[in-house]
């Protein structure tokens, strides 16, 4: 049982972390086996010099939020190429895909019930939604409109409103903290789950998807409201997990508006705090008049629309030729920073970058890093980046890239340490992730589980035959709280848990780049047309 949270015992798992490698001999690197003398080197480096936080801190507090396409977005991708060509890396640089559309911004965000007394609203617009071109005031309205037989009970009666188009739903209590770690019988399930086993998987496959008749009425709905004269909609924050000063927000549900000037919802759209809603909700029920006063200001970013994923490099040497890959991807949505979906992630591989080249150690293979835009709107990026070097799923006509790349790390599960790793299928990887987390056991790194996890762009190789993986990392709030939320901040990260992280992907990185042989791979999977799906973005030429 690992005492994670008793006082204490994060600073001992450290000097755990650091010290555990010295106790073993130390030598090169036999097959598989952990080079113990490049992890204490990693450690030192890693825990004695950490960067992470300082890191975490420009890409949250300084250029926060990330969304794709934004402003921001572009002086955070500027900044890390700056901040990764300081520290000695090789060809930094973006590479481009696209198109994606048109960048957003949310300037000003005010609701305020000004019926039957004042009070201020917590709320936020989703993404690629327009503004309310100054302040307005009108009426909440209860409008569940879910089939077309309903626009006619509602026709006439929405001028000015502010349609509330949410149901009511029930909350639950916390008893119990939603901060947590993995136990040790929770760790012990997953190592037994089978493949096939994470629902999540299955999910991630419709990721884009949603019926074209439903996504059509959609449409519809919206544009009813604008002929009605509907000022707003007003929506509550969605789930079990979009309560308790959590605010969830994306952008526009599927046929209500996109990124593009000819698809653009047509009217403000509005996510309540859930708590705040309800209020709403409950006063109109009991018939009493209700004014709110709104003023959204968002502005669009015409051009450019393409995009791009950010690259750094430190070369090999015998192996030069091959690659190892290691990524996360960069954007978030815009209520928060984007700070544990998905600033740690990119910080931490930013960090074992940088540890690996002040370290001093010498990889075979070229050791490549990408940070992805596009994840949020569908692995965009990195499916771009993998069909322009690898292959596209749709064809699976290989590139000659694809015999060069041994293998691809991601992180994105938010901040928690690294307790194993899946092995998204890939059973012959199984002895050699054993093999390198053993230096790391005493500071809870343990399993290697044959379940694959999804929602993520270690899909995008997975998907073309690559050897993908993603770390498994403690929960801590990420789902309960944090996840696409107005809480996801700075604060939310844990420092310990980061360093040590960037350590693990700094060594798995390193002995991935030095292993004689290419990492085991599955079976090529057949073609996959994405029927359903949007059509995918194509990269484009470096800049």
């Amino acid at each position: 049982m690992i005492c994670w949270d008793l006082p204490g015992c994060r600073t001992h798992a450290l000097t755990a972390l650091l010290a555990v490698a010295i106790a073993g001999p130390v030598g090169a690197q036999t097959r598989d086996h952990a080079d113990l003398d490049a992890i204490v080197r990693i450690k030192q480096e890693g825990i004695g010099n950490s960067k992470v936080m300082e890191t975490l801190s420009y890409l949250t507090d300084v250029h926060g939020p990330r969304l794709t396409n934004s402003p921001l977005m572009h002086q955070a991708a500027t900044w890390a190429q700056q901040r990764m060509t300081s520290w000695g890396l090789a060809n930094v640089r973006t590479e481009a895909w696209g198109p994606f559309g048109r960048g957003w911004v949310n300037e000003r965000t005010s609701l305020t019930l000004t019926q039957p007394q004042p009070f201020v609203l917590q709320g936020y617009p989703k993404a690629w939604t327009p503004g309310t071109n100054g302040e307005v005031t009108g009426t909440p309205v209860v409008a569940l409109i879910e089939k077309d037989e309903d626009f006619a009970r509602y026709k006439g009666t929405l001028k000015g409103a502010l349609v509330m188009q949410s149901p009511s739903r029930d909350f639950k209590a916390y008893f119990e903290s939603p901060l947590r770690r993995y136990t040790d019988k929770e760790l012990q399930d997953l190592s037994r789950a089978q493949v096939g086993g994470d629902d999540r998987v299955r999910r991630s496959q419709q990721l884009l998807g949603a019926s074209s008749g439903l996504s059509a009425f959609r449409t519809r709905r919206m544009q009813f409201y604008k002929a009605e004269g509907v000022l707003a909609v007003l929506e509550m924050s969605p789930g079990d997990r979009g309560d308790n000063g959590a605010i969830r927000v994306q952008g526009p549900t599927t046929g209500e508006g996109d990124r593009t000037r000819e698809g653009q919802a047509p009217i403000p759209q509005i996510v309540l705090a859930a708590e705040h809603y309800g209020r709403l909700l409950r006063i109109l029920d009991k018939k009493i008049p209700v004014s709110v006063t709104l003023d959204v200001r968002n502005r669009f970013v015409d051009s450019p629309t393409d995009v791009y994923n950010v690259v750094a490099e430190i070369p090999g040497t015998d192996k030069a030729d091959e690659i190892v890959m290691l990524g996360a991807h960069f954007d978030s949505w815009h209520s928060g920073t984007g700070a544990t979906d998905n600033a740690v992630s990119s910080a931490v591989m930013m960090e074992a970058m940088r540890i690996l080249r002040a370290s001093g150690l010498q990889p075979r293979r070229t050791i490549r890093m990408a940070l992805w835009t596009g994840e949020e709107q569908g692995l965009l990026g990195s499916r771009a980046y993998v069909k322009a070097h690898f292959a596209d799923p749709a064809d699976m006509k290989l590139e000659p890239e694809h015999e060069k790349l041994s293998v691809y790390f991601n992180m994105d599960n938010g901040g928690g340490a690294f307790r194993g790793i899946y092995l998204q299928g890939n059973e012959a990887a199984a002895p050699i992730f054993e093999q390198w987390m053993k230096p790391f056991q005493n500071a809870g790194m343990t399993i290697a589980t044959i379940r694959p996890t999804g929602g993520t762009d270690h899909l995008s190789f997975d998907a073309v035959g690559l050897p993908g993986f993603q770390f498994v990392q403690d929960p801590l709030e990420y789902s309960a709280r944090t996840h696409h939320s107005n809480l996801d901040l700075y604060e939310r990260a844990i420092p310990q848990d980061l360093m040590q992280n960037a350590v693990i992907v700094a060594s798995f990185v390193y002995q991935a780049a030095n292993r004689d042989e290419r990492f085991p791979r599955k079976p090529l999977p057949a073609p996959r047309p994405p029927a359903g799906q949007r059509r995918p973005a194509t990269a484009t030429s470096p800049q």
